[in-house]
């Protein structure tokens, strides 16, 4: 069974306003007791599975619950023990399913036949009622309790909107209009996966990078675009959910900056008349990435740069801290950030099929052209094209590197992540030798690109403070020292990637 579902935390303020929305008379109160089980050493969690026995009302159900690529969709597999039975964990409910498949696939990494064990219970009190809207059939549930892990627990106050039936984008839709109304913020961390951090007995979470390309073969232009957006988003997403929730470090930034980059690159190159967000969507993107950016560029600073510096006897500087004065955490936070990421999440769901008519399925007219009969670009062709005028566009500059100012090598910097993000996404298409030859030529070539980079950002930084602070020439004359090495193991690196194979030619 699939679960298409999306979740949002409920902030203190709007707590009493939701709650006397959802006081409906068709609204219902649950408590809902869980116990989850995992490994002692996690082997369900690290494979992205929920495994627990929940009191729903007076019966007990038993549910393995995995998720995907796609935020908004999880499988989910239950089993309702007859009344009066003891909560037991048993394996064998879910025989002759999937279900079965993807646990004996997690527990039987080792071969040591150890089984799940209790890691931690929820104790929530849901107010659920049913919504009916034009194109599907939903369920509110506003959710209030704790995880409880031994002696220690975490508050729960969340509000989830699920699809019982029905078109996936009526779901987006009104999840806008709740988000909006009561200033939610999206959350893709499951109950799980909070209470599995509260048993271990850490509030951070891993960051999280970007996955496998999911394209293949024999998919249209179309479904590679939306494929392309859900890739992307299953990175940014859980990043996201970490820093609006404030239990983040420096990389889960650094990973949700990654993601929208991957994202920009994936959209531009797949881009088409009829491929292509709103002008609005794209702006939000951009302005999105770019007040994300005054932070990064500092943290790595004070990261790399720093340290090399004071080894090199410069006086320590204080940089100032950065133009805009909200915190990460508080842009993930802010509704804006929401809206962003339904948008997108709305482009990627697939739009129903068209239902045929008799026009439709009459042949075509003598003379007349049907659009069934013009000629489509395969994926692999249109992927080829692209690729080799992106990568023109990156060798072109091999000769003049030395030449280009500083606003032209930021430019190739760019195109050479775009280039990179574009030939992995697409490697599935073509053999995966040929393809990671010509990734090892392109690696070195994006990384002196961003070491050069980021020491423009530190001379533009500290030649801002001389004027105000004189150690500051010290740090200008030692970055100045290191530009000319730099900017010639970027040349270097460029002629070599110009020698490149082109995996896409044969």
């Amino acid at each position: 069974m699939q679960e298409i579902e999306l979740k949002f935390q409920v902030v203190p303020a709007q707590r009493a306003a939701l709650a006397k929305a959802m006081s409906t008379a068709s609204a219902v109160t649950t408590r809902l007791q869980a116990i989850y089980f995992d490994t002692p050493d996690r082997r369900l969690a690290k494979a992205g599975i929920a495994l627990r026995l929940r009191k729903e009302g007076r019966r007990w159900v038993q549910t393995l619950k995995a998720g995907s690529a796609d935020a908004m969709r999880r499988f989910e597999h239950n089993v309702t023990l007859p009344y009066g039975a003891e909560p037991q964990l048993d394996l064998q409910r879910h025989a002759g399913t999937p279900a079965q498949q993807r646990l004996e696939e997690a527990l039987a990494r080792a071969g040591d036949g150890v089984l799940p064990v209790e890691r931690f219970r929820t104790d929530i009190r849901r107010v659920h009622r049913p919504l009916r809207v034009k194109g599907a059939m939903l369920e509110l549930a506003f959710d209030s309790g704790r995880i409880v892990a031994g002696e220690r627990s975490l508050p729960v106050c969340e509000l989830e909107i699920e699809l019982l039936r029905g078109d996936p984008r009526v779901l987006l839709e009104v999840a806008r209009r709740w988000a909006q109304r009561f200033a939610l913020w999206l959350d893709v961390r499951s109950k799980a996966e909070q209470g599995d951090r509260l048993a271990r007995g850490i509030s951070l979470g891993q960051e999280c990078k970007a996955g496998a390309s999911p394209l293949r073969r024999g998919l249209t232009l179309e479904q590679a675009w939306r494929e392309a957006i859900r890739h992307c988003l299953a990175q940014i997403l859980p990043n996201a959910s970490d820093i609006a929730g404030a239990s983040h470090r420096d990389e889960h930034v650094h990973q949700l900056r990654v993601g929208l980059r991957r994202l920009r690159s994936l959209l531009r190159f797949f881009a088409s008349e009829s491929l292509a967000l709103d002008d609005e969507l794209n702006a939000s993107i951009s302005a999105f990435f770019g007040a994300l950016g005054d932070t990064r560029d500092r943290d790595v600073l004070v990261a790399t740069l720093m340290p090399a510096l004071q080894l090199a006897g410069a006086p320590l500087v204080d940089l100032p801290e950065p133009a805009q004065n909200e915190s990460a955490t508080e842009r993930l936070y802010a509704p804006e950030a929401t809206l962003l990421w339904l948008n997108l999440l709305a482009a990627s769901v697939e739009p129903p099929e068209p239902a045929i008519t008799e026009l439709d399925a009459a042949p075509p007219l003598p003379g007349e052209v049907s659009a069934a009969a013009e000629p489509a670009v395969s994926l692999t062709d249109f992927s080829s094209r692209r690729l080799n005028r992106w990568h023109r566009r990156v060798t072109g500059q091999a000769r003049d590197f030395m030449l280009l100012s500083d606003e032209e090598r930021h430019t190739v910097r760019k195109r050479v992540k775009r280039l990179r993000y574009a030939a992995e996404f697409v490697a599935p298409l073509y053999p995966r030798k040929r393809v990671e030859r010509y990734l090892e030529r392109l690696r070195p070539l994006q990384d002196a690109l961003g070491e050069f980079n980021d020491l423009h950002v530190a001379q533009v930084a500290y030649g801002r403070l001389v004027g105000d602070d004189g150690r500051a020439w010290f740090a200008v004359g030692w970055l100045t020292a290191q530009r000319e090495a730099i900017l010639a193991r970027c040349a270097a690196s460029l002629k070599d990637f110009a020698k490149a194979r082109r995996f896409w030619k044969g």
